[in-house]
């Protein structure tokens, strides 16, 4: 989701510091400081932005991250990738598209009910659905959806790692947060994605 099919670091960054301030934190973060951290889990996010936090004060601040998040939804503006909807919408016709996140629970399913495209996902998986690693969750919905010949597709080294440990192909955008060297096809928009991928 973030950094393949949006930028959503702006409010991302406001529910932080709302966060933070209601939890009595006196740090704050910016979208700079978000961006490197894109794409982990809530618990590397939490030790990086609030490192000498109780874990319970951590998973307090995550919480309240989540209800001001929520609060912003409604009204919010995102920024969404050039030609991504209507790529999603062209590579449903051939493909069974899949989210898979380590977002909080409701992250996707605020993601796809902002961009109005339920319709276009098979299913999803959000690793605040039970706290388990990209690997694990990959894994489950290849096997959950029978998939013969899945990739997975992302925008950081952590998420060419994740692929790599599942022994699943990935696929690198370049437009994202982040940088790896370790994939089978790259690419510079999601327009020469979905173009590739309906010429097969």
């Amino acid at each position: 989701m973030d950094g393949t099919l949006w930028d959503n670091v702006h409010n991302y960054a406001t529910a932080w510091n709302a966060a933070l301030k209601q939890q009595g934190h006196r740090s704050s973060v910016t979208r700079e400081s978000l961006l490197g951290l894109m794409g982990k889990e809530a618990r590397r996010m939490l030790n990086v932005l609030v490192p000498d936090a109780t874990i319970r004060e951590q998973d307090l601040l995550f919480d309240e991250v989540i209800v001001q998040y929520n609060k912003l939804v409604p009204t919010m503006k995102t920024n969404i990738y050039p030609y991504v909807i209507e790529g999603l919408e062209q590579l449903k016709t051939k493909y069974k598209l899949l989210l898979l996140s380590n977002c909080e629970e409701g992250g996707l399913v605020n993601f796809m009910n902002h961009t109005k495209t339920n319709h276009l996902f098979l299913d999803y998986m959000e690793h605040g659905q039970n706290n388990m690693p990209k690997r694990f969750n990959l894994n489950l919905l290849i096997k959950k959806h029978d998939l013969k010949s899945p990739v997975y597709i992302g925008d950081t080294d952590g998420d060419s790692h994740e692929s790599s440990v599942a022994n699943v192909p990935f696929v690198f955008v370049t437009y994202g947060f982040g940088k790896t060297d370790n994939f089978i096809l790259q690419f510079n928009s999601f327009r020469e994605l979905t173009k590739y991928y309906m010429n097969l």
